[in-house]
This record gives structure tokens, C-alpha cells and sequence, in this order.
């Protein structure tokens, strides 16, 4: 069996066949692929006033995701919920209709919660999401919609957000995390754990949080941890022989909401702001996909299963073309394994060994 696994979906733009069809074979070649979803996809345009909140994606795009091969979908992240519950609910209901199954957010936070599982290949693949960066206004709670989350303190003490310093996670959340793992294991073969953590737009660096949180996962039972939100990819690690994947980068994201040209004033100050904080000037060419000039090195997440249950972990190296669309690379898996080598090293992680086949390049 083997599952892919794609980093952050943001698709406002019309077309969205297009935008994923460089990826799509290989998403349609895995027994699973899962990818995040990062905004909810609506029609509903009154935006809660917290952060700075995304515009919601047309409904009608979710089927693309389907025909591109994604059977799930994580959810649990900072802008699930910019449009509130009716952007949830819009949603989730929007990928029951195509198919897709989903974890990470409900109408509460016992659905929030709740873990996907997906049978393939004689097997049930448990999926569980939290987002680690806040804010706490898009938390869902026992009557309120939302997403799962993992809480970790700001450094200062002030409101956990994602542009905050975080490092403490919160014991009681690891509770929590430790209980979902088991309760999913207790369902499934196969446990993949998602987080939506770290430093956005940054080359290499992983906050003080998130090796522990990872480890923590797998001291829990999980197989596999996979992490996005930082719209660049992070570096990969194994703990007691479960792959880490810190940072999947975007999966695939083409929207106009980064901007310093457009309706919203919140998201236009954000698009300024965002060459102060992170010290980057985005490629004018990259008009649908204004990140890091690092982030056209990208890649899917690669988890094989044998008949035996031995586990082997990887990665498909994809290349981001102008204005924003992802495709395959084999052309680049040598500079993409050196550029992933090199970020978990600066980032304190292990060396990794790699091997580049003409499938990709497998870890160990």
C-alpha cells in the first residue's frame, strides 16, 4: 500500500483541473493521498474579524481535488474557520458530496476531532489533525464550530496566533493527543498524524515545539507524522523509526489573497507586512504564489507499505513553475534531496540517507 501526502490546497483561482494536473498523476497512483485543506470552500463572505483572515474557494473546486486523486483531506488549520460555522459546514458537506473523506473540524470539537478512516488494500488508514498555531477564536469547543488543535504557549504569554513566538505545549493537549492516537489505533492499521505548526515563510527553522510535539505522537502509536502551514518545506527525520515529515511546503496554492493589490485591507497590509517580517522579496512571476523564493522546491510525502507491514518513507520531488502550478520533477530530485538534506542540518535534524530512483527519492 502506499500513501501520498501533499502539503497545504489553497485553489480561489478559476481552472483548478489545471492547477493540479501536474501533480495528479501521482496523487491518482497512491492507494491514498491526503492533502490539507487550508480554506473553506463557500459561498458565505461574512469573515470573522480575527488574524487575517482568507477568502473562501469556490465550492464547485472541491470536485477537482477528487479527479485529482485526494481520497482525504486534513482541515484543522489558522483559516478554516475565517468564515465561521457556515464555512465549515459549506465544507464539510461539500467533500461528503464528492467523496472525500475529512478530519480536523465539525460543527464541534468532538467532530473536530473525530479521525477519518479510509479502508484501501485490505487495510484502514486512520487520519487525525490539529492545528498548533491558532488563532483560538477558530478552535471549535463543546458547542462551538471549529477545529482540532493542540494548544502551545506564546513566549510572552499573549494570544496564540500564528504570526506569535510559541514554544510550550500545553500538557493537557498531549493528553488529549496521546487519547485520539490510541482511540484511532484501536480502529485502524495505519495511524497518520497531521499538524498544522511552525514558522511560516522561513527558510529551515523549526520553533522550539515542534520536534517534541512530534515525538510525542509517535511515543503515542502513530506511523507517520506530516506537518504544513509554513508554506515552505521543512526538514524530514525519523523517531524510533517513524518518519517525521516537519513541512510538506504548499501542495498546491494559486490564489490572488496575497496580494498588496487587491479589495481587502487587512490581506493587502498582510502582503506588505509579510516583506518586513520574513526578509523576502516574492518573484514577480510567481503571481498566484507570492511565497519564499526557496518554496519552487517542493514535494509529496511518501509512505510504502508491504505485504510484510515494513514501512519505507519518501518523497516525490515536485518543481512550482510560474505563476503558481506545481508539477512532478524528476529533473530536480538531485537538487530538491540536496535542498532537503541541507534544511534539516541548519534546522538541527539528522542527516538523512537518501536513495534517488527514477520513482523518487526514498529515506532512511
Amino acid at each position: 500500500m502506499e500513501l501520498i501526502f501533499t502539503g497545504d490546497l489553497i485553489l480561489d483561482e478559476p481552472r483548478p483541473d489545471h492547477w493540479l494536473s501536474g501533480i495528479a498523476p501521482a496523487l491518482r497512483n497512491a492507494d491514498l493521498t491526503i492533502g490539507h485543506l487550508e480554506v473553506p470552500h463557500t459561498a458565505h463572505v461574512e469573515e470573522v474579524r480575527d488574524d487575517v483572515p482568507a477568502p473562501g474557494a469556490d465550492p464547485a473546486h472541491l470536485a477537482a481535488l477528487a479527479r485529482a486523486g485526494i481520497g482525504a483531506v486534513t482541515l484543522a488549520g489558522n483559516h478554516i474557520a475565517d468564515l465561521g460555522a457556515v464555512g465549515i459546514a459549506d465544507t464539510v458537506r461539500g467533500l461528503a458530496e464528492v467523496g472525500i473523506a475529512y478530519t480536523g473540524a465539525g460543527a464541534t470539537l468532538a467532530e473536530a476531532r473525530k479521525p477519518a478512516i479510509i479502508a484501501r488494500g485490505g487495510k484502514r488508514i486512520a487520519v487525525l489533525s490539529y492545528n498548533c498555531v491558532g488563532p483560538e477564536s477558530s478552535w471549535a469547543g463543546p458547542d462551538r464550530a471549529g477545529c482540532s488543535y493542540i494548544r502551545v504557549e506564546a513566549v510572552d504569554g499573549g494570544p496564540i496566533r500564528p504570526a506569535a513566538a510559541l514554544d510550550r505545549i500545553d500538557p493537557a493537549s498531549l493528553a488529549t493527543l496521546a487519547e485520539d492516537i490510541e482511540a484511532a489505533k484501536a480502529k485502524s492499521d495505519v495511524v497518520v498524524v497531521a499538524f498544522h505548526k511552525g514558522i511560516v515563510h522561513t527558510r529551515a527553522r523549526l520553533a522550539p515545539y515542534e520536534r517534541p510535539l512530534a515525538r510525542a505522537a509517535v511515543e503515542a502509536g502513530c506511523d507517520v507524522v506530516i506537518g504544513h502551514h509554513a508554506h515552505i518545506v521543512r526538514g524530514i527525520e525519523f523517531y524510533k523509526g517513524v518518519p517525521i515529515f516537519h513541512g510538506l511546503g504548499n501542495g498546491c496554492v494559486v490564489t490572488r489573497a496575497l496580494s498588496p493589490d487587491q479589495a481587502s485591507p487587512e490581506r493587502a497590509a498582510w502582503a506588505r507586512k509579510r516583506k518586513e517580517l520574513f526578509g523576502f522579496e516574492p518573484d514577480p512571476a510567481y503571481l498566484l504564489a507570492p511565497f519564499h523564493p526557496e518554496a519552487v522546491n517542493a514535494l509529496l510525502g511518501r509512505l510504502h507499505i508491504d505485504a510484510n507491514g515494513k514501512v519505507r518513507a519518501g518523497f516525490i520531488p515536485v518543481h512550482v513553475d510560474p505563476p503558481g502550478r506545481p508539477r512532478i520533477a524528476p529533473d530536480a530530485a538531485q537538487r530538491i534531496a540536496d535542498y532537503v538534506q541541507a534544511i534539516g542540518i541548519e534546522a538541527g535534524l539528522p542527516p538523512l540517507t537518501m536513495q534517488i530512483t527514477s520513482e523518487g527519492v526514498w529515506l532512511s
